[in-house]
């Protein structure tokens, strides 16, 4: 029988870190890290995801800017509101919440962002220096699922990691991650062949394919790992990717739906906005965000982004050259 994975339990004790840690900037820099969410139109699900971010800032002490958008918003007004935040010095952190409105170019917008602000790590700027192995934002669901490892003391050192799923979001990130672990990856997806040869050989298994219980619990590995960060909505409630019960009777660890992967992708956003606030008053992302990949901390770093971030830091005192801070 596996131990369950407490993802609610895990997120508490980080965000108390995030909190003494966003207090501590404030004390700093003589303001809070802030974020700003922009939500386009009125979709339920995501109407409840903003209100989840909006309660974790004001739990983690991280100011909270909330754009809530009409549903006949046009592109060009979406894109000058972006602007406006990528210049707003108040604020670290820019998300927009997705599904966009279908009139809406999705990749038009993420690309808008400011890389130095890009805390859900999705612009090809944050991707390509995850690629490259560079410190940058990570996108949250990954950076979670490594954090739960870390805390479970899941080295993926020499072992094999399956990926099912192939999402910008989670699949190729998350295989990215386990792989800078030296862990050995396999990405599969819905057209794999003999998924279950597959899986069955996994010592690691992220299922992240969006299909209520597609992964049969009879496939997995005696011991292995199961981290599951599908959410799917169904007539019997949520439930995850990963038929529950079968897994966890030869699993070893395995992540719930809900309680486990959810809330750390809500934690982890938090933490990206502390990261990317401390690298704007810096100029450095942490070499430590990729040594330990839910880290904070650490000496150095590799240089921010030289776009409007740096533009808005200029300091009126020197004549408006830009300065480092201490």
């Amino acid at each position: 029988m596996g131990i369950i994975i407490d993802g609610k339990e895990l997120s508490r004790k980080k965000r108390e870190e995030i909190s003494r840690q966003a207090g501590e900037f404030s004390r700093a820099h003589g303001r809070p890290p802030g974020l700003a969410v922009v939500l386009v139109g009125q979709d339920p699900a995501s109407a409840i995801y903003v209100r989840n971010k909006k309660a974790g800032c004001e739990q983690c002490g991280i100011r909270s800017f909330e754009h809530l958008l009409p549903e006949s918003t046009t592109q060009k007004e979406l894109l000058a509101l972006i602007d406006t935040l990528n210049a707003e010095d108040a604020v670290d952190g820019i998300l927009v919440q997705l599904p966009l409105p279908s009139h809406l170019q999705e990749r038009e917008v993420l690309l808008r962002i400011d890389p130095a602000k890009d805390v859900d790590g999705f612009h090809p700027y944050s991707m390509g220096r995850l690629l490259m192995g560079e410190p940058t934002l990570v996108p949250c669901t990954p950076r979670g699922i490594m954090y739960m490892l870390d805390e479970h003391g899941i080295d993926p050192k020499g072992k094999d990691a399956v990926i099912i799923g192939r999402s910008n979001i989670v699949g190729k990130p998350a295989a990215l991650l386990l792989m800078m672990r030296h862990a050995t990856i396999t990405i599969c997806h819905s057209r794999t062949l003999n998924l279950d040869r597959k899986v069955a050989s996994a010592d690691i298994v992220v299922a992240a394919i969006g299909r209520p219980e597609f992964i049969r619990g009879e496939w997995i590995k005696e011991g292995a790992v199961v981290i599951d960060v599908g959410m799917n909505r169904t007539e019997a409630g949520l439930k995850g990717d990963v038929e529950f019960e079968g897994a966890k009777r030869r699993a070893s660890l395995i992540t719930p739906v809900p309680g486990g992967v959810g809330p750390m992708t809500i934690t982890m956003l938090l933490d990206n906005t502390l990261i990317a606030a401390r690298a704007r008053v810096s100029w450095y992302f942490p070499q430590a965000l990729f040594s330990r990949p839910h880290g904070t901390g650490g000496a150095g770093g590799l240089p921010l982004w030289q776009g409007s971030v740096r533009r808005a830091r200029a300091d009126p005192a020197a004549g408006g050259a830009v300065q480092p801070r201490k």
